[in-house]
């Protein structure tokens, strides 16, 4: 028996190892690090250039729907040319709605979700392969500041809406003032819970 367990918690080890390797060679956005306070931290984005579809839904159900027609254009699978390599996170914003007289932005009431993969660094708008339909688009985001909260496991309504609580209270503690939260995911489905890392972002102004 002791054998046995001995050989489960070898190849416990060696799948650790493995995903570890396999995560750390997954592209990752670069940013610059501005604030760190434990799990949470303020980050500097350059430009980033996304592929993005949107879904209605509940949080959990549009990010699935999302994910397909994503990973279908990056693997090439409907439209022609090259693969382009995976990256992560993958992320979830609620569509907003832009008032002027003052610029308001109100989370859509019908459960709108913009689910987006960010696009390895070497890619701009021009380089990057075209869609194969409407349903994909391909934008670049403007260089933003952003607060992150950084946490694992299996990211359940509960645990995001606890997260983003903290996040929000350390915000206001600072009278900085966010809108509307994007979720990031950063493992697939397959990840043990202990070993997925997942965030709440909110966007912050540049000062």
């Amino acid at each position: 028996m002791l054998i046995g367990l001995g050989i489960l918690g070898g190849l416990a080890v060696v799948a650790i190892g493995a995903w570890a390797y396999v995560v750390s060679n997954v592209k990752q956005p670069s940013y610059v690090s501005v604030t760190l306070d434990g799990a949470i931290e303020v980050r500097d984005y350059p430009a980033l250039v996304v592929a993005e579809v949107t879904r209605r839904g509940d949080r959990n159900s549009a990010v699935r729907a999302g994910f397909s027609p994503l990973a279908n254009y990056i693997f090439a699978k409907n439209r022609s040319g090259d693969s382009i390599s995976m990256t992560t996170p993958v992320t979830q914003t609620r569509e907003t709605i832009a008032m002027t007289a003052p610029v308001i932005q109100t989370p859509s009431a019908d459960g709108t979700w913009l689910v987006r993969f960010i696009m390895p660094e070497t890619y701009t708008l021009e380089t990057l392969p075209r869609a194969g339909s409407d349903d994909v688009r391909l934008l670049q985001v403007p260089p933003t500041r952003r607060a992150a909260i950084r946490f694992s496991g299996v990211a359940t309504d509960a645990s995001i809406a606890t997260h983003e609580k903290t996040l929000r209270e350390w915000l206001a503690a600072r009278n900085i003032v966010v809108g509307v939260p994007t979720y990031a995911y950063y493992n697939d489905p397959f990840t043990p819970g202990p070993l997925r890392r997942n965030e709440v972002l909110f966007d912050v102004a540049m000062q």
